[in-house]
């Protein structure tokens, strides 16, 4: 482990960003958790799709310093920098096979920040973290999801202690996450990057009949404990 990501000050915050939201009532209350992000899903094959339009209208809620996350999977850069136009102060989340150049493409050289999802195998096959992480250096952090069928949103966790011991980005720690294991999950990562932050959306969403999630529909009181877990975690391991 590299010791200056041990006492490195930074790392004693974890940020948190509240992904999927469709509704207002639900970019309220993460804001009024206490969330530093929000993020829209702007791919129609998604459950918790929502337009352009429909994000910019949504991003408008937000208040200074929370921003807005549009992801996007293999989207032709032109349309992505023509949703982004919509919701200027978005950050953008890549989370489909985008390469280092489709990123910078769509992000009109990296003029706009951005993170770029790595796909973790839930089976704990190889996956090389450090050279992906290296090939996207450009991007502000990268996001660790479990590799499933299709693009995300599968509310599986990866082995966390598999990932390497060092890696010289900040991390998005995501796939998975609830209100009960997030602060493990912090735990188990934290040192292992320069800073890290959290991910979650099934994890928060109002729960059905037989155990299922509505998908884009939040829950503030499960919003609420996970923001709480995360500082709970925070103030554990400072």
């Amino acid at each position: 482990m590299n010791p200056a990501h041990v006492a490195h000050p930074l790392n004693r915050r974890t940020r948190i960003k509240i992904c999927g939201l469709t509704r207002e009532q639900d970019v309220d209350a993460a804001v009024a958790a206490g969330a530093d992000a929000i993020g829209f899903i702007l791919y129609e094959k998604s459950a918790r799709f929502v337009t352009p339009r429909r994000a910019a209208e949504l991003a408008r809620r937000l208040p200074p310093f929370v921003t807005p996350v549009l992801l996007f999977v293999n989207e032709a850069p032109g349309k992505v920098i023509e949703a982004c136009a919509q919701v200027p102060a978005c950050a953008v989340q890549f989370h489909g096979d985008e390469t280092p150049q489709q990123c910078l493409a769509s992000t009109e050289g990296g003029k706009r920040p951005f993170m770029r999802a790595a796909r973790i195998p839930l089976d704990g096959a190889s996956f090389d973290l450090l050279k992906f992480a290296s090939d996207h250096a450009a991007a502000m952090a990268i996001l660790l999801d479990a590799d499933v069928e299709g693009y995300g949103g599968s509310g599986k966790a990866f082995n966390w202690s598999l990932l390497p011991p060092s890696v010289n980005a900040h991390l998005v720690l995501s796939g998975g996450l609830t209100p009960a294991n997030v602060t493990d999950g912090i735990a188990q990562v934290r040192q292992r990057c320069k800073t890290l932050a959290v991910d979650v959306s099934s994890g928060v969403e109002v729960s059905a009949d037989g155990g299922a999630t509505l998908k884009g529909i939040k829950d503030p009181e499960k919003i609420n404990r996970f923001v709480a877990a995360v500082r709970a975690a925070d103030a554990q391991l400072a």
